[in-house]
């Protein structure tokens, strides 16, 4: 039994590091043709207008990239803040149980009734809260994949 789960996580792993290697590869060929047509029309842009219009076209080409990638670094740094921020709110939110107002309210409701009868009520909310908390994460995590 142990054998054949190390023999699928074996495989697993294997086709992992094959994918891994195969997107590396992939990778480092779309760079070098990035870098040839990057090549060619400098070489371009030399022969028909000079070096400085082609010095300052690549610069301005590779300016534009970096501008496009830093909004788009802006725009997810502001969505995992936002995510971060919601999920603190909802788990300030799921956390009554922290007030020192409803454990002294709590206690008083123990002593009232008496401890044999609360046992089976605290079992229910207990369960109760375990779903609620359990359904509010699920659709957080639902609301923040879509």
């Amino acid at each position: 039994m142990f054998q054949r789960m190390i023999d699928n996580f074996r495989d697993s792993v294997a086709s992992a590091m094959r994918l891994t290697s195969l997107a590396a590869l992939a990778a480092l060929a779309l760079l070098i043709a990035a870098a040839f047509l990057c090549a060619a029309a400098f070489i371009f842009i030399l022969q028909k207008y000079g070096p400085v219009e082609a010095c300052l076209a690549g610069a301005a080409l590779f300016f534009v990239i970096t501008l496009i990638m830093a909004f788009i670094y802006i725009i997810r740094k502001n969505q995992i803040r936002a995510r971060a921020a919601a999920a603190a709110k909802a788990a300030a939110a799921q956390s009554p149980l922290a007030d020192p107002m409803l454990a002294a309210l709590a206690l008083q409701v123990i002593r009232a009734v008496g401890v044999k009868k609360v046992i089976p009520l605290l079992a229910v909310g207990g369960l109760a809260l375990g779903l609620m908390a359990g359904r509010s994460t699920r659709a957080s995590r639902d609301d923040a994949a879509k």
